[in-house]
C-alpha cells in the first residue's frame, strides 16, 4: 500500500497534541529534511508551545545556522540560534572513536537542550528521528552498525520526555511530508547531512583546525558538483561532501617537500539511506575538485581521492 502523506500529517498531529497537550515542547532543528519536517508538524500541532533551536556545534557546514534559520522562516518556523561551538570541541578533546565521538555529541546535544528546556519551562523533547536511525543504533536483537547521537547517544536518564513523530518514517517518506506540508524544495530535496555534522567527516581526534579543513573541502565538493549538475554533465547525487583522512602524505609545494592531509570524495544514490550505491562522478569534475581543494587549501591538503564504495560493505558516512 502506497505511503500516504496527508493522512500521515492527520494522524501526526492529533498523536502530538494528545501526548504533549498544553505543555511546552522545544525542538532542535538542523535545516536538515528530518529536523525542518518535524519542526513545521510540531509547529502546527503545538503553536506557540513550541520552541525551535539551532544548535551550532562548530561541526556544521560552511554557513549553515545562517542558511537554517532563512529556510525556516519561509516555512513559517522560527529558528532560535545557540552557539555552543566550545561546548563540543572540549567535550570532543581527545576522541577518537567514532562511537565514543557520536556518544559525547548526543549527550553535549541533551545538556544544551535541558539548558533551554528549564528555562522554557519546557517538558518534551521534540526530534526528528527517523526510521534508519533507530535501526543502525541497534538493540532489541540488532547489531550496533554506528549508534546515531539523538538514539544511541541518548543519555539513560533526560529531564525531558521524547516526542518522535516521524520516527517510523524513511528518508523518501519523511521528503514526501514535506512536500505535503508545502515546505519548500530547498528544504525537502536537500541532501542529508549527518546530526553530528562534520564530527564524522574528520577520521581520528577532532580539532578547529581539522574541522575548518574539511568544511573548506565539503564547500569546494558540493559546489562544483551542483554546478556540474546545473550544466547537464551529471546527475545530481542524493549525497556528496568531503571526508578527511587522519594520515599525511608526501608531496610537492613549489620545490619544496610538502607533508600534508589527505581527502576523500563521496557521492552516492540512494532512496531511503539503508542501501546506497556509489555515483559516477565525471573524470572532469573531480580534477577541478581536486585542483580547487589542493590549491585554496595549499599546505594542509596534498592529495585528493575518490570513494567508489558502495553500502554496503560501507555506510554513506565513513564514521
Amino acid at each position: 500500500m502506497p505511503f500516504d502523506a496527508s493522512k500521515f500529517i492527520s494522524q501526526a498531529i492529533s498523536s502530538m497534541q494528545k501526548q504533549v497537550g498544553e505543555r511546552k515542547a522545544i525542538i532542535g532543528v538542523s535545516g536538515g529534511v528530518d529536523s525542518s519536517t518535524a519542526a513545521a508538524l510540531a509547529t502546527k500541532a503545538l503553536g506557540k508551545n513550541i520552541h525551535c533551536i539551532f544548535v551550532d556545534t562548530g561541526l556544521v557546514r560552511q554557513d549553515e545556522a545562517k542558511q537554517a534559520k532563512a529556510m525556516l522562516a519561509r516555512a513559517g518556523v522560527t529558528l532560535q540560534i545557540i552557539d555552543a561551538s566550545r561546548q563540543f570541541f572540549s567535550a570532543l578533546k581527545g576522541a577518537s572513536s567514532p562511537e565514543k565521538k557520536r556518544k559525547i555529541i548526543g549527550r553535549k546535544f541533551i545538556q544544551v537542550f535541558e539548558k533551554q528546556a528549564k528555562k522554557r519551562k519546557a517538558a518534551f523533547l521534540i526530534q526528528g528521528t527517523i526510521a534508519p536511525d533507530w535501526i543502525e543504533s541497534g538493540g532489541n536483537g540488532r547489531d550496533t552498525i554506528k549508534s546515531h547521537h539523538n538514539v544511541g547517544g541518548l543519555p539513560k536518564k533526560m529531564n525531558m520526555l521524547l516526542c518522535e513523530p516521524l520516527r517510523e518514517l524513511y528518508k523518501d517518506e519523511v521528503r514526501a511530508v514535506a512536500r505535503e506540508l508545502g515546505l519548500p524544495g530547498e528544504i525537502s530535496e536537500r541532501q542529508p547531512f549527518p546530526g553530528p555534522g562534520l564530527a564524522v567527516r574528520i577520521m581520528g581526534e577532532i580539532t578547529p583546525e581539522k574541522t575548518e579543513i574539511v568544511r573548506k573541502a565539503c564547500l569546494i565538493a558540493e559546489q562544483e558538483i551542483e554546478n556540474a549538475s546545473k550544466e547537464g554533465k551529471m546527475r545530481l547525487p542524493w549525497q556528496y561532501f568531503a571526508v578527511l583522512l587522519p594520515v599525511k602524505s608526501v608531496g610537492v609545494l613549489g620545490d619544496a617537500r610538502a607533508y600534508s592531509f589527505t581527502i576523500v570524495i563521496r557521492a552516492v544514490e540512494s532512496l531511503d539511506g539503508m542501501t546506497a550505491k556509489a555515483c559516477r562522478i565525471p573524470s572532469p569534475v573531480l580534477e577541478k575538485i581536486s585542483d580547487r581543494i589542493t590549491r585554496e587549501l595549499k599546505g594542509h591538503v596534498n592529495r585528493v581521492v575518490y570513494d567508489i564504495t558502495s553500502k554496503p560493505p560501507g555506510t554513506i558516512e565513513w564514521e
